[in-house]
């Protein structure tokens, strides 16, 4: 009789148990699931680096169960900012995706004063470009193949020290530069390089592209504030070749003398580079 009694008491609280299942706890979380809520979402591709812009997102509205704590829910939260990833249309955007400054390589192209200029040569071939392992802050030379139609390859006195701002593969992308990992195999080639000069640079690197004669090679990768003392080496032998130049101004002549005065050129290692 008592196993009785204990079976029917089983029972009853089973049945109380399903009850408040179906009339407390099931009501309470189709609630939750149909709640809703606005979230940002992409209307525009945007790739890493870009600045997003008012007509790349729109607010919508949204279910709000299942949504990550950190997506964006006001547009005037992600305009003006720049994508730390590729966004696809129709993707929600989350914080860790967004940055309030530019990508790296993009800094400079944003803070360019007329002093230096940033300027894109070809990579005509793979071994051309250091077979895609450049990367953005490199130190690097600017090795001219016939140079000037005479014969010699050299390393002109202006080309010696060079900072790569970035490299970009065919599609307009950033190339993936550095080492390759496993299951890269998609990895982007670089098409070109883009580099941070001064106007007397610039016009020895068009001559150099039409030409199609100019290999780089790698001198530095590190920290900063030692890439820094190879373009203040770089800036000194300018300024020593180029003594009267102004911006608006050109010139045949010094171009001519600048990659033949050796004499001028300085190394960072009488600047201190360790």
């Amino acid at each position: 009789m008592s196993l009785f009694k204990n079976r029917t008491v089983v029972g009853v609280i089973c049945i109380l148990l399903s009850l408040l299942i179906c009339f407390g706890v099931t009501p309470l979380f189709n609630k939750s699931v149909s709640q809703k809520t606005e979230i940002v979402r992409v209307t525009k591709e945007i790739k890493a680096g870009d600045e997003i812009t008012k007509d790349m997102v729109q607010t919508v509205e949204v279910g709000s169960f299942g949504l990550p704590e950190n997506v964006i829910r006001q547009s005037g939260t992600v305009i003006g900012k720049y994508a730390k990833a590729d966004l696809s249309i129709g993707d929600y955007i989350l914080n860790t995706k967004l940055s309030d400054t530019p990508a790296v390589e993009n800094t400079y192209l944003y803070n360019l004063d007329g002093t230096k200029q940033a300027m894109s040569v070809t990579i005509k071939s793979f071994a051309n470009g250091l077979s895609g392992k450049l990367q953005s802050g490199d130190i690097v030379s600017i090795i001219a193949a016939d140079y000037k139609k005479q014969g010699a390859t050299v390393i002109p006195a202006e080309l010696k020290y060079v900072e790569v701002i970035s490299v970009t593969a065919s599609s307009g992308c950033d190339a993936n530069t550095g080492e390759a990992t496993a299951g890269d195999d998609e990895r982007e080639l670089p098409s070109t390089v883009t580099l941070l000069v001064s106007p007397e640079q610039s016009k020895i690197l068009a001559e150099l592209e039409s030409d199609g004669k100019l290999h780089l090679s790698l001198v530095y990768r590190g920290t900063p504030a030692n890439a820094a003392k190879f373009i203040t080496a770089q800036d000194k032998v300018i300024t020593a070749l180029y003594p009267t130049a102004q911006p608006e101004e050109s010139s045949s002549e010094p171009e001519s003398q600048g990659s033949e005065e050796s004499t001028a050129s300085e190394t960072p290692g009488e600047s201190g580079v360790q």
